[in-house]
């Protein structure tokens, strides 16, 4: 991972809430809440909370006693989150850095964190502060996406990008966001920071949208891969974005459509 791949600035908080997280994120976070509000635990910390969809998700699925802490690394994210829970008073907001959390030792009996493993720079050390922030019998509830030949919308926007910058072509989704998806490795990270009883499953939902306009916007100027496109210059950020919309047009055809996206659900006690 390189550090422009954790530059969630600019307008890219807004495109990404606007325009990804229905298209990609939504399904998956209440496939997490609906995991965690079995447990019955009595208080959540998320971390890589994003524009918050997991956030709210929780908000709608746990009792209002139980108090939800959300954490991200990126100010400007969290405060495109907070427009969504202005008012909610149990859900706490703060930045914070995943690999080392402000909070003591045992404090937590849920942590979740979607779609966010991926980004940390060292997995183990960001594991190892999961579990130390768990109270004995925790659980760290977790997602990353699968490989990005199961991700038909992401896998079209990226080979269309190798095509249009065949010298020094984009890399972020397979480096980052669809770049860690070997199971055992997953384990062995896990295991390497303490943790047991690890499972791991793969969930698949469709991927909707209006036209292929929406995805091209929501990869190619709501993620840092914005950063990859303008650094290379010509054609330039719309040109490229339009002809992403071209590629998910022939691909999916003219007006609504869909494809599959595919991710693993990790447990770990």
């Amino acid at each position: 991972m390189t550090a422009s791949d954790k530059a969630f600035t600019g307008s890219i908080a807004q495109i990404y809430d606007r325009l990804l997280v229905p298209l990609i994120f939504a399904s998956y976070a209440q496939d997490l809440a609906q995991r965690i509000g079995a447990r019955q635990p009595r208080d959540v910390l998320e971390t890589a909370a994003g524009t918050g969809i997991v956030t709210r998700a929780l908000h709608a699925k746990l009792p209002p006693d139980v108090p939800i802490t959300a954490t991200d690394l990126n100010e400007p994210m969290l405060m495109q989150a907070r427009t969504h829970l202005a008012g909610a008073a149990r859900v706490r907001w703060q930045q914070a850095d995943a690999l080392a959390l402000p909070f003591a030792d045992r404090s937590f009996d849920v942590i979740v964190c979607q779609f966010g493993a991926m980004f940390f720079p060292d997995r183990v050390k960001g594991y190892a502060e999961a579990r130390r922030a768990l109270r004995p019998g925790g659980r760290f509830v977790f997602n990353v996406w699968d490989r990005i030949e199961d991700n038909a919308f992401p896998h079209v926007v990226h080979e269309t990008l190798q095509q249009l910058f065949p010298d020094d072509p984009p890399q972020f989704f397979t480096r980052t966001p669809h770049g860690y998806y070997d199971t055992e490795r997953i384990k062995a990270d896990l295991t390497a920071a303490g943790f047991a009883d690890i499972v791991i499953e793969t969930v698949t939902h469709r991927s909707r949208a209006a036209s292929a306009h929406e995805p091209a916007m929501a990869f190619c100027q709501g993620t840092p891969m914005r950063g990859e496109i303008e650094a290379r210059g010509t054609p330039g950020l719309e040109a490229a974005t339009q002809a992403v919309a071209e590629a998910l047009e022939r691909r999916f055809g003219a007006g609504p459509i869909e494809g599959a996206i595919q991710a693993l659900v990790i447990s770990a006690a």
